[in-house]
């Protein structure tokens, strides 16, 4: 019996391993394992959050749960644009934590082989990016692959624990 179990967990895993839900800032195309992502919904009512940093737009209730959100645009250092019908938030699971993603547009669900998938560019180049997981190549495109574990950092993390114990 426990054996079943253990092969659907592996087949779950081996199904959505090298899957990824690709979206797009301005131009640039980013992908993150599909494995994280848990929904994506239209733009909602943020309530505002005093004295976090302003990417970290504010908290959503989706389903009584409360969730932070956050907006990849400013996060990455680019500049803000008035949301649209096609701005949605990607909700994603980071270390028992759900955080919202606003992202500009949701592009598609593409399957990327570990060999087309390149490292991100070393420190040793003046390139250095932490969100980065690696490029990958598909459909002939480019797409910056996102390390969902390093979107936030552990004291963000914390800081969006103590938004989620204060309500």
């Amino acid at each position: 019996m426990a054996e079943n179990v253990v092969d659907n967990y592996n087949l779950e895993e081996d199904t959505q391993h090298g899957r990824f839900l690709t979206f797009s800032l301005e131009e640039e195309v980013f992908g993150i394992e599909i494995k994280y992502v848990t929904e994506i919904i239209g733009m909602q009512s943020i309530t505002k959050v005093p004295e976090v940093p302003t990417y970290i737009k504010g908290i959503i209730n989706l389903r009584g749960k409360i969730i932070p959100v956050l907006d990849v645009r400013l996060q990455f250092g680019k500049e803000p644009v008035d949301y649209n019908d096609r701005t949605c938030i990607v909700v994603i699971d980071i270390e028992a934590v759900s955080v919202g993603l606003i992202v500009d547009n949701v592009e598609e669900v593409l399957t990327i082989d570990d060999d087309e998938i390149a490292p991100p560019p070393s420190n040793k180049t003046g390139f250095e990016n932490r969100f980065m997981k690696g490029i990958g190549k598909a459909g002939g495109k480019v797409q910056l692959l996102l390390d969902c574990e390093r979107l936030l950092k552990n004291e963000e993390i914390e800081v969006i624990e103590e938004l989620l114990e204060e309500k």
